[in-house]
């Protein structure tokens, strides 16, 4: 197989986020379904949030278990300092976002501006999740393991699937409807990383790069959670909210499987 197709595929696996983005155009959904959106986005997240810090932490605790300190040294700074850039760089953007906002006068329309910003912050931290899969697929191909990159790409594209979704959430929940190109935009945002870290990853292989990517996307699904765990708890749903937490948990564990019964 070519290196332009494993891009290809890679390409593909990114994409299917897209699928679960027509969820954002729902008609204003009834309260009970709003609020059952934004906990099934809560669950994914959680879900993502674990992965990607995992991932992440392996190289640094192989080093440790080699007695490789330096190695672990180095790339525990990357992963401490990417992560601290990730989640506190969305905390001051977002401040800085509500000062313009104020001082524009858009305070009217500040509702629906917020839950837009939540998607797009959502979107930048899956797509340096995916660029990070992508590399791991690029990687794949380039030892020679084709057959380990062509399950990668079938699990990364099931799991973007639900990505799709945990993107759009809080703008269904919301009620607002963005329009198709503001959801074909929030989906290369999204998706569109995967191809890239494909295309890196067959002639680049470095643990530190893949950490960095990893825990910057880390520190933004942890802000994004936090947000949006402070919506949830607005609607005093208590069951109904964790029940819907507990199902976007279970699907990213679900789609997940794939990718570890392709060994990776």
């Amino acid at each position: 197989m070519s290196s332009s197709e494993i891009a290809l595929l890679g390409a593909i696996a990114g994409f299917t986020i897209f699928l679960g983005l027509p969820i954002g155009r729902l008609r204003a959904p009834l309260p009970r379904t709003r609020a059952l959106l934004n906990a099934v986005a809560i669950g994914i997240l959680v879900f993502l949030l674990w992965d990607v810090l995992t991932h992440a932490w392996e190289p640094i605790d192989s080093a440790l278990s080699g007695h490789h300190y330096g190695s672990a040294t180095g790339n525990g700074l990357v992963f401490v300092g990417c992560f601290a850039v990730g989640l506190m760089g969305l905390v001051y953007f977002d401040r800085l976002m509500a000062r313009k906002a104020a001082a524009a006068g858009e305070l009217a329309g500040a509702g629906r501006s917020r839950f837009d910003t939540l998607a797009m912050m959502i979107a930048i931290g899956i797509g340096l999740h995916n660029f990070a899969e992508g590399l791991a697929i690029g990687n794949s191909a380039a030892t020679g393991q084709l057959q380990l990159a062509v399950l990668l790409i079938i699990g990364f594209g099931l799991h973007n699937a639900t990505e799709g979704f945990g993107i759009v959430a809080p703008l269904a929940a919301e009620g607002s409807r963005p329009s198709w190109g503001r959801l074909a935009v929030l989906g290369l945002i999204g998706g569109g990383p995967t191809f890239l870290g494909t295309v890196v990853g067959q002639s680049v292989t470095n643990d530190t790069l893949s950490i960095g990517f990893l825990t910057l996307a880390a520190g933004s699904i942890l802000y994004v959670v936090i947000e949006l765990l402070a919506v949830a708890r607005k609607v005093a749903m208590k069951e109904l909210v964790t029940w819907g937490i507990l199902a976007g948990v279970t699907a990213g564990f679900l789609t997940d499987a794939v990718v570890t019964a392709a060994g990776a």
